[in-house]
C-alpha cells in the first residue's frame, strides 16, 4: 500500500528523476505545430497540463490560459496559446475518446481551455482522484511522483 502523505525531509531523500524526453515549444501554426499533432494523434495517453498567470487578490479579472502541455514518453510540447490559440487541431486531441489525457486537478485546467474555444472533454483522468482510492492525501504532483513512484522532481523539472 501507500504512504497517506509525505514530508519534504523525506522527499529531499529520494533520487531525483527528471523527463528525459526531447522539449519543444509551439508559438505558431506550421511545421513543427503539425509534427506535434501528428505525433500526439499516436498516443494512446498523453500528459496534459496547463498554465495560467495566477490571480493574488479577490474579485480581480482572472487571466486566460496562457500554455498547454501535452507529452508522449519521448516528447513534450509546450503551446504558447496567447500566440497560437486553441486551435481545432489541439481541441480535436482534447476531445478524442481513444487518446486518454492525465493530469492533476484537470477540471480546472478544462474549463479554463473552453473559455479560449469550445470543446468537448474526453478521456481525462485526475491523479488527485484517483490516489483518493489509495488512500493517498496528499494530492501535489510532487508529493504523488514521491510516494507512488518513489522519486523527487524539482520544481524547476517539473515546469
Amino acid at each position: 500500500m501507500f504512504l497517506e502523505s509525505i514530508s519534504s525531509e523525506e522527499i529531499d531523500k529520494k533520487p531525483l528523476s527528471a523527463f528525459e524526453g526531447e522539449i519543444y515549444v509551439v508559438e505558431r501554426p506550421g511545421k513543427l505545430f503539425s509534427e506535434a499533432v501528428r505525433y500526439l494523434r499516436r498516443q494512446s495517453v498523453l500528459g496534459f497540463d496547463t498554465e495560467t498567470k495566477p490571480v493574488f487578490n479577490a474579485g480581480e479579472k482572472h487571466h486566460p490560459t496562457a500554455l498547454l502541455q501535452l507529452s508522449g514518453p519521448d516528447r513534450a510540447y509546450l503551446f504558447r496559446l496567447n500566440t497560437l490559440g486553441l486551435r481545432y487541431r489541439l481541441r480535436s486531441i482534447l476531445a478524442d475518446k481513444k487518446i486518454i489525457k492525465v493530469g492533476a486537478a484537470v477540471k480546472d485546467d478544462i474549463r479554463g481551455l473552453q473559455h479560449i474555444a469550445p470543446f468537448k472533454a474526453a478521456s481525462f483522468v485526475d491523479l488527485q482522484q484517483m490516489v483518493e482510492g489509495y488512500g493517498i492525501r496528499d494530492k501535489a504532483v510532487k508529493k504523488m511522483a514521491a510516494i507512488i513512484l518513489d522519486i523527487r522532481i524539482s520544481k524547476s523539472q517539473q515546469c
